[in-house]
């Protein structure tokens, strides 16, 4: 299976930013799209944000878009998130994902995981 580790996570005050990492080890990104999921307590785990194999096609949910930029650096095999102007209802973990080549909407068609990463928005 393949590995993926997310950092990047903290406690960041209302309007701050943060840019958090995927990396992958043991295999190349270069023929998987990343997707970026956030769950917060007591809720479902839903998309922020894709990015194609080529970087080509790049997708935002509408909670985040405008204030994120999702990128991808095939050379150090990791995928960035910049979230700026963040906001308390950011606050969830979020998740890196991988399914071959393109982006999809369902959750359940990312087939590798990475563990997490807490962010907090508070003041």
């Amino acid at each position: 299976q393949l590995q993926l580790v997310e950092s990047g996570g903290g406690l960041v005050q209302p309007g701050g930013s943060l840019r958090l990492s995927c990396a992958a080890s043991g295999f190349s990104l270069d023929y998987y799209a990343i997707g970026w999921f956030r769950q917060a307590p007591g809720k479902e785990r839903e998309g922020v944000s894709c990015i194609g194999y080529s970087g080509g096609s790049i997708d935002y949910a509408d909670s985040v878009k405008g204030r994120s930029t999702i990128s991808r650096d095939n050379a150090k095999n990791t995928v960035y998130l910049q979230m700026n102007s963040l906001k308390p209802e950011d606050t969830a973990v979020y998740y890196c994902a991988a399914r071959p080549y393109y982006c999809r909407s369902s959750r359940a068609s990312f087939d590798s995981w990475g563990q997490g990463t807490q962010v907090t928005v508070s003041s």
